[in-house]
């Protein structure tokens, strides 16, 4: 919700962690993501490599499938998690979701790009500062997904509310 949205019929009011600490007179408990991107890929063991080789990312858990492929994994990168999966074997299945993008936020992008042009990544975007005050970079993994890592944090502009 943007902050020109609240107010609107319909919209929803967002309440960032300070401001329910606020609230309640204490201070903000850490909390924890509610959004978890999920990627399907057609070698997703070879995903889980590449996003560790060169982002850092960090294996929280790889469950099996029957077959050999990744049923489910999860990567870690400082408090975000994403989702990674093969591809279903079944060509009917609804469970192919195509390509996606990704933003991560990073304390110092240009010494992430550094580890990941260092790798030999496919950058899309060089290091760049934003109209919007962001310094990013964006690459597309050896699948084709794209991901974006630099300092935008959306949070920073939603402002707390009393509600």
């Amino acid at each position: 919700l943007s902050p020109g949205a609240r107010g609107r019929p319909g919209s929803v009011p967002f309440k960032t962690p300070v401001a329910v600490a606020a609230q309640s007179g204490g201070m903000a408990e850490p909390t924890p993501p509610t959004v978890f991107p999920g990627l399907m890929y057609s070698d997703a063991r070879a995903a889980i490599d590449y996003l560790v080789t060169a982002f850092g990312f960090e294996v929280v858990q790889v469950v099996p499938r029957e077959d050999g492929q990744v049923a489910h994994a999860e990567l870690r990168l400082g408090n975000g998690l994403v989702m990674v999966a093969s591809t279903p074997s079944d060509p009917d299945s609804p469970f192919d979701w195509g390509r996606s993008g990704v933003c991560v936020v990073v304390d110092d992008p240009d010494a992430h790009f550094a580890r990941a042009e260092a790798t030999g990544v496919d950058v899309v975007l060089g290091l760049r500062d934003t109209p919007y005050g962001a310094r990013d970079y964006t690459v597309r993994d050896p699948e084709g997904n794209f991901w974006t890592f630099g300092t935008y944090q959306p949070f920073a502009h939603m402002a707390p509310t009393d509600a």
